[in-house]
């Protein structure tokens, strides 16, 4: 682990970094830093808290030179940060690192054995060099574990049974090295987005799905990106990633009782296609 950190992600709410409590509550002892903006007017409020730890960015720079996606003029997302990170790594001196925000409640098993297995994992230094182990083998530009939402409809769900969908995109637990860096692009939906704009260039992005992470119910805390959020609401944030990437993402209404706009990815005309051998001309 002695080349390897934690960035945990945060704006506005020092008080409310959950993730550094659950990251050492499950057995976490590797570095950790918490990567706040210059623009933050509670980083001496981060300071006293987590001290050296805290590590940050200049803002408007890093905003000058990525694509946001629109003319908006606010910075009040965290595709800075998450472009910031791979200087960070450099001048910390560790060449593997992980992307967290904020606001996660636990990490846990997730399989299927007549039932969703949910159960905490209990030591994460454990998992994080598995995980990085994976990742160094493989020439993947990025790789993440699951969130709850994947796992809706229980061992029947997708990311667990269907080889084809389960692993091309990467959101919230972004584990990345300094020598295969990339750019986030698009204020809003920044992971959406990039998966899917370099996918169709032959990157590959994959979510591992026997471990998963919990996190507070989306616009839940205040702060962070969910202030641009409130004010856009998700027709913004969805068509954000139609516009990076208008050949292979789409809206529709997701949804029961309250429906709202989301994106769908089309992995068909995302992702490169290999052709079975059998397809082969003798």
């Amino acid at each position: 682990m002695h080349d390897f950190a934690v960035f945990i992600l945060s704006h506005g709410r020092p008080s409310k970094v959950i993730t550094a409590t659950t990251l050492k509550r499950q057995g976490y002892t590797g570095s950790i830093f918490i990567v706040v903006d210059n623009e933050d007017r509670h980083i001496d409020d981060y300071r006293k808290i987590y001290g050296d730890s805290v590590v940050v960015f200049d803002k408007k720079k890093m905003a000058d030179s990525i694509d946001e996606g629109n003319n908006f003029d606010e910075r009040g997302c965290i595709i800075h940060a998450r472009n910031a990170c791979f200087e960070i790594a450099k001048s910390i001196g560790v060449k593997y690192f992980m992307q967290l925000d904020d606001d996660y409640t636990s990490f846990r098993w997730r399989y299927a054995d007549k039932y969703i297995t949910k159960g905490n994992v209990w030591n994460l230094d454990k998992l994080f060099l598995l995980l990085l182990a994976f990742y160094k083998k493989t020439k993947c530009t990025s790789i993440a574990i699951a969130q709850g939402g994947d796992f809706i409809s229980g061992e029947g769900c997708r990311l667990l049974n269907n080889y084809k969908n389960r692993a091309r995109k990467c959101m919230n637990t972004f584990i990345c090295s300094t020598d295969r860096p990339f750019q986030f692009v698009g204020q809003m939906n920044e992971d959406v987005n990039t998966y899917t704009t370099l996918a169709t260039r032959g990157h590959l992005f994959l979510t591992l799905p026997y471990v998963g992470v919990e996190q507070k119910q989306t616009q839940s805390q205040s702060g962070g990106i969910t202030d641009l959020y409130l004010k856009y609401g998700t027709y913004c944030k969805s068509f954000t990633s139609v516009m990076m990437s208008p050949s292979s993402v789409k809206v529709f209404m997701m949804g029961f009782k309250e429906q709202r706009l989301h994106h769908r990815v089309e992995w068909k005309t995302t992702t490169p296609q290999i052709l079975s051998e059998k397809c082969k001309k003798l």
